[in-house]
């Protein structure tokens, strides 16, 4: 297990690898199809996309929980 002190890095690692492998699958597919080496292509998205996600999740993040909390009633 990870310690508590982690979370928002593991937090931010886990869903930068969901949504950047997601979102590079979907983009490549819109804009080839499925072509001959359509997965070497979307691998290479991938990590391109996680490079960025992953900081700009880890930074955004705190931020959006602010502005949620202020929007939600109690």
């Amino acid at each position: 297990m990870v310690n508590r002190k982690y979370e928002m890095i593991l937090f931010s690692f886990i869903m930068s690898m969901f949504m950047s492998g997601f979102m590079s699958l979907i983009v490549t597919f819109i804009n080839l199809g499925i072509v001959d080496g359509f997965v070497n292509i979307w691998l290479s998205a991938y990590w391109k996309a996680f490079l960025v996600a992953f900081p700009t999740i880890f930074v955004i993040v705190p931020q959006v929980r602010k502005i949620v909390a202020i929007l939600v009633k109690n």
